[in-house]
């Protein structure tokens, strides 16, 4: 009896809610390792925040932009890309090559999503991580343009042609998931608990906010401006535009951990499609890829800071031998290491030849979903985007900048 009229004052809103928090379990305690490494020492509350900054700014708010972009267009004129690319045979490829040619992982990371649900092939998956550059695409084409074009229309060319053999060798099945496309008369899923919309409603309209005066930021810093000078002269000292992307990063990652249902890519076939629903979908996958951004760009840093070597000491060796650095920097999964490649080969420290291999070879940040989603297909896509990038590398070192005579 006394325990009924105790539970008697729990509301049942907030007795869903808890419940609903506890399929968060695991986000939330990385969420805490987080919190107790930033209050261990400010040398790593220095390198967290830093990894989170750049992630937002370099990483959520491209993806975002891709997204809203896709998402917008289906609503729109009413159509799936996901059937679309599911329907298109032969032109997958070239369509999959086409989305990681655009710079940003955005279009990378539709055609990864869409791979887990059946709609692509392997060779769909080879073509776009071979004709993705990532953000490194942002730097090169503001500094020169006509190379960095140059080089997108060579993934984009190499990438579908790969995309073909693989499923010319393998077939079109090879490692394909099964379409996970609702049933019409599936059953919807369980809505969310009033406390739990409302909340998520208020949480999403500062997301918005925050991250269309990011994407500016963003935009900026990839095009190598100094924001803080050029828009916050007068409090520059306090580096506002590293402070706001961390405040983004934040919240994206709080939405994400405390978020009852992460995953990735909610179909137009399971929720109803109200005013928002474009902003909704826009919001839970780009928190999705964030969050293993971050991990991503925390891991490399945290390598980096216990072993005491970079990326620019990986690359001091013996000349031959760079352009195979080069493309096994591209195996690491994000876009910080092959930002600094790029920005090693605009300053004349490496040589075209790896310049070419590293963007064939990287994946940028679509390696993060991908491994999470469908982890072999993502080690086993990398390792088949080496073949190419080690050919034209080492065919363009040998014959266009030292020719064997």
């Amino acid at each position: 009896m006394i325990k009924h009229e105790t539970n008697s004052f729990i509301s049942p809103e907030l007795t869903k809610l808890a419940n609903e928090m506890k399929k968060c379990g695991w986000r939330i305690l990385i969420m805490t390792v987080m919190a107790i490494m930033i209050s261990y020492s400010s040398e790593l509350r220095e390198l967290i925040f830093a990894s989170i900054a750049d992630a937002y700014l370099q990483v959520t708010v491209f993806v975002a932009g891709t997204l809203f972009m896709v998402y917008l267009l289906e609503q729109t004129f009413g159509f799936d890309l996901g059937n679309i690319l599911a329907q298109a045979r032969w032109l997958q490829t070239p369509i999959a090559s086409g989305l990681g040619a655009m710079p940003g992982c955005g279009g990378a990371i539709i055609v990864i999503t869409h791979y887990t649900k059946g709609h692509v092939s392997f060779g769909g998956v080879v073509a776009v991580l071979i004709a993705t550059m990532g953000d490194a695409a942002f730097l090169l084409l503001s500094q020169k343009p006509l190379t960095g074009l140059s080089i997108m229309a060579l993934g984009f060319i190499v990438g579908t042609l790969s995309g073909w053999l693989v499923d010319m060798v393998h077939g079109p099945r090879f490692m394909r998931p099964e379409s996970k496309m609702p049933k019409r008369n599936a059953t919807p899923p369980p809505k969310l608990s009033k406390a739990a919309t409302t909340t998520g409603f208020h949480f999403g309209r500062v997301w918005v906010l925050w991250a269309i005066p990011s994407a500016i930021l963003g935009l900026m810093l990839a095009m190598q401006f100094d924001t803080d000078s050029l828009l916050f002269s007068s409090i520059s000292s306090l580096q506002p535009t590293h402070w706001i992307g961390v405040t983004g990063g934040i919240l994206s990652l709080l939405m994400w951990a405390f978020s009852s249902s992460p995953q990735l890519f909610v179909n137009p076939v399971e929720t109803n499609k109200s005013e928002s629903f474009v902003t909704k979908r826009v919001i839970k996958d780009t928190n999705f890829v964030t969050s293993w951004v971050v991990l991503g760009f925390l891991s490399y840093e945290l390598a980096v800071y216990f072993s005491g070597s970079s990326i620019e000491n990986w690359l001091k060796v013996w000349a031959p031998v760079v352009p195979l650095v080069a493309v096994l920097i591209g195996f690491i999964p994000g876009c910080g290491p092959q930002i600094v490649t790029t920005s090693l080969y605009l300053t004349g420290s490496i040589p075209l030849s790896a310049q070419l291999g590293n963007a064939i070879s990287n994946d940028g940040d679509a390696l993060f979903p991908a491994l999470a989603l469908a982890p072999r297909a993502a080690i086993y896509a990398t390792l088949y985007s080496a073949v190419p990038a080690i050919f034209i590398a080492f065919g363009y070192y040998f014959f266009a900048e030292n020719p064997i005579p």
